[in-house]
């Protein structure tokens, strides 16, 4: 079995390595005309006239907004089997400093975070899918708005993304900087934790900084927030559990009146986890913890905490598989099955809730940069968009495989 897993991992890498300028110039030309979630519809219509090239059997779009579905059969759709592929569109609102032919053309945006690339992967394995439809069942290819902040992932499935396209699981990938090109990572569990957000307004009394006696001072309070909450992290979190607590920003009185005392000031941050009864009890600490500081002030102080996206959880079976197809396209040596999760989040983890499935890593490495994700001169690495590709195809063919003869 693992033999021809291995010869069907390499039939479609070498197939696909035949197109790859082509992945290339799509790719590259994504990457100069950014869009963020909901607005990518310079995007969507590239997606759609290159699908049209490919040859898949339909192609839906404005699900979830911008979202577009594309549906291919293989040889045989007697297993009644479909499975499904996700890649994201969307780019970062940042400032590109990089100089190459391709960089953005619009200030102020950029894809930052490699999902041009994604995207001209899910395309190169259609083509492939399409052209030779080794499988049994039906390809589901979703390519996806808004996973960055706007939970696009969520917004078609209640657009009805799985009640029209059932899927009985589902799979996804992501670009690593901190892997090497040739290498691809999967946990069966825990890939990505879930991002909360939390504002805290303190309200006090402001005044003159040269009789603070007069004031209850919340910037003093702000200050004794800030660090008493790093306590509920080393204090009340399980060593053997994970959590992050981050106050990012903090908003108080004005920098032009250095003798003002304020009488407001806001914090805000995130809440980082995996296990839902950690996030509980975060969120519950923080609450306590904030009131209580800001009464024994004299100050009040409100804790808004939003649960943006959930832990992202790979199902055991599904990434077992995975790694055993990755393992068909660059050997055991280059897969890493035990990858550390990571702290940052992903909207895929709303299809994982209701869909057996996996996320997976493919290695990109830093290149001449040495820059990763969310920085202003970073560039997806376009040698891997074979490989990626032949993953995505390799997961429906062997998810799906055709009756022996």
């Amino acid at each position: 079995m693992q033999g021809s897993r291995l010869k069907a991992g390499g039939r479609a890498f070498a197939h696909i390595a035949q197109f790859h300028p082509e992945l290339t110039a799509l790719r590259r030309d994504l990457h100069a005309h950014p869009e963020l979630g909901f607005e990518e519809v310079y995007t969507g219509k590239r997606v759609v006239e290159a699908l049209k090239v490919c040859g898949v059997d339909e192609i839906h779009q404005g699900i979830g907004r911008t979202g577009i579905v594309a549906v291919i059969r293989g040889r045989s759709v007697a297993s009644g089997a479909m499975v499904g592929l996700r890649a994201d569109m969307d780019a970062l609102p940042l400032t590109e400093h990089n100089d190459f032919s391709w960089k953005s053309c619009k200030p102020g945006l950029m894809h930052g975070c490699g999902h041009d690339g994604h995207t001209a992967m899910l395309v190169g394995a259609a083509r492939y899918l399409a052209q030779t439809r080794n499988f049994d069942g039906t390809a589901v290819l979703v390519f996806q708005p808004g996973e960055e902040g706007f939970a696009g992932a969520r917004v078609m499935m209640e657009d009805g993304l799985f009640d029209r396209f059932p899927v009985q699981s589902i799979y996804a990938m992501h670009n690593w900087p901190a892997m090497k090109p040739g290498t691809i990572g999967i946990n069966p569990g825990p890939m990505m934790a879930a991002a909360d957000r939390i504002t805290i307004e303190i309200t006090g009394r402001g005044g003159h900084g040269a009789h603070a006696y007069q004031t209850v001072d919340v910037v003093l309070v702000a200050a004794h927030i800030i660090t008493a909450a790093q306590s509920i992290v080393s204090r009340n979190v399980r060593p053997i559990e994970s959590a992050v607590i981050s106050l990012c920003a903090m908003k108080a009185g004005d920098l032009g009146a250095f003798s003002v005392l304020p009488g407001s000031a806001t914090l805000v941050g995130t809440v980082r986890t995996f296990d839902p009864l950690v996030q509980e009890m975060v969120e519950n600490r923080l609450k306590d913890l904030c009131n209580a500081i800001a009464l024994g002030f004299g100050a009040t102080a409100t804790v808004h905490y939003e649960r943006i996206y959930p832990a992202t959880i790979n199902t055991e079976s599904e990434a077992l598989f995975a790694g055993d197809v990755a393992e068909s396209l660059v050997g055991a040596d280059h897969v890493v099955r035990d990858l550390e999760p990571s702290m940052g989040a992903e909207d895929f983890s709303f299809m994982l809730q209701t869909k057996p499935g996996a996320y997976l890593r493919i290695g990109q490495g830093t290149g001449a940069s040495g820059s990763a994700l969310h920085n202003s001169r970073y560039d997806f690495n376009d040698d891997i968009l074979p490989l990626g590709s032949a993953l995505h195809a390799s997961l429906i063919e062997q998810s799906m495989p055709l009756p022996m003869p």
